[in-house]
């Protein structure tokens, strides 16, 4: 029989989709499943974007340019300006996703045996899309102690090979909540600069910050155009994960030149989705100040409830709308597993995305989980309790 690539038996399973057939066989046993495992918005998208894929005038669903349409490109650019971002739409390529755009990134500045440092615990796919790739993730470590807090900046420079090409962040982050403060993002700008890496920073929850606290992105760092890469997505600003829109952006001609021939490659983005995303770019700002208040309260509530579960340890998000939660087990893989089999409350039970498929370091996380607060806040609170009634009769 032929034998299936090593890099494909490297490749790991999603910490999130992979209990999918355990949620499958709980519906089928009658059971509410309650998902805290993947950030699906359950926020409306703007009926803006839906009305545009609705009144097209297109005759023919042709390709459009591989770089994404010149139109759309413009108004994103027009985007960045209201953060504080200053590019042109040359500066832009949109792709299926940022997940699309993250493996660009990867193909455009490594080669196969080169090093990446990410912050870890960072977004699960981090590690597929290195695989894929043939990138070795170097780890940085955070602690839940710190509030998962950027370690000190000495711990980078130790790090740092020859086969270095990058740093990588996601800011805010998943599948903490992190949000880097200013401080942080000239530290990080100040080390790629003295050891000429690129800083990759995954911005796709730039709208979800809280507390008073402002984004702060690497393209507002002077001194850092040839080095930034920003990868970014209208798949949770818009509520638009479907769509399967992104972009990487960046200010350097050669990782933008270069970038193109992995997007010509594919040949081009969806036509109808681009459509959709360029009309959300008009989303007015009430859409926004209501998500972001909603998410606060949502915030709020789980962690109150958590709180008051015995043994159980949060650390308190900024921004998106993640945290990771220590619990009183050895195997959070194992327990998430039990609670879609095994348990359930007046047919309510909970799916969580068990957190060592966060990290790269073997052994992390394994008492630990990710829960996306996506739901409203009577969900939430039903969703703790089972959890707080679960670990009272759990047994690793």
């Amino acid at each position: 029989m032929p034998r299936i690539s090593r890099k494909g038996q490297q490749m790991p399973e999603s910490p999130i989709r992979k209990l999918v057939p355990f949620a499958e066989n709980a519906y089928k046993q009658g059971k509410t499943v309650f998902h805290l495992n993947i950030g699906q918005p359950d926020i409306k998208t703007p009926q803006i974007a839906l009305d545009a894929v609705k009144i097209h005038s297109l005759d023919i669903l042709a390709y459009t340019r591989s770089e994404g349409s010149e139109k759309y490109r413009q108004k994103i650019a027009k985007y960045y300006a209201k953060n504080d971002i200053h590019v042109n739409h040359e500066d832009i390529i949109v792709t299926t996703g940022g997940s699309e755009a993250l493996l660009f990134a990867f193909g455009t500045i490594t080669d196969a045996g080169d090093e990446v440092i990410i912050p870890e615990p960072f977004y699960a796919n981090y590690n597929g899309f290195s695989t894929a790739s043939g990138v070795k993730v170097v780890p940085v470590i955070s602690k839940i102690e710190d509030n998962f807090a950027l370690p000190p900046i000495e711990e980078f420079e130790k790090l740092i090979t020859p086969k270095t090409k990058a740093i990588l962040i996601c800011n805010p982050g998943n599948p903490t909540g992190y949000l880097y403060s200013k401080e942080e993002i000239k530290k990080l700008a100040e080390i790629v600069k003295k050891h000429d890496l690129f800083l990759i920073a995954d911005e796709v929850y730039r709208e979800f910050t809280y507390d008073g606290i402002s984004h702060h992105s690497i393209l507002q760092e002077n001194g850092l155009e040839n080095h930034a890469i920003i990868i970014d997505s209208v798949s949770k600003r818009y509520s638009m994960c479907g769509a399967r829109i992104g972009c990487l952006v960046s200010k350097n001609k050669d990782v933008i030149k270069t970038t193109l021939k992995f997007a010509q490659a594919r040949l081009s983005p969806p036509t109808l989705a681009q459509i959709a995303s360029e009309a959300a770019l008009d989303t007015p700002q009430s859409y926004f100040d209501n998500v972001i208040n909603e998410y606060v309260e949502r915030r709020n509530v789980l962690i109150e409830e958590l709180n008051k579960i015995e043994g159980v340890q949060v650390a308190n998000p900024k921004g998106a709308f993640y945290c990771i939660v220590q619990l009183p087990i050895k195997n959070s893989d194992a327990f998430a597993k039990w609670l879609l089999e095994s348990f359930d409350i007046d047919g309510e039970t909970i799916m969580v995305a068990p957190a060592a498929g966060f990290y790269s370091t073997p052994g992390m996380g394994l008492n630990q989980i990710r829960i996306a607060y996506v739901l409203n806040k009577e969900s939430l609170v039903k969703a703790v309790n089972i959890l707080k009634e679960a670990l009272k009769i759990y047994k690793d």
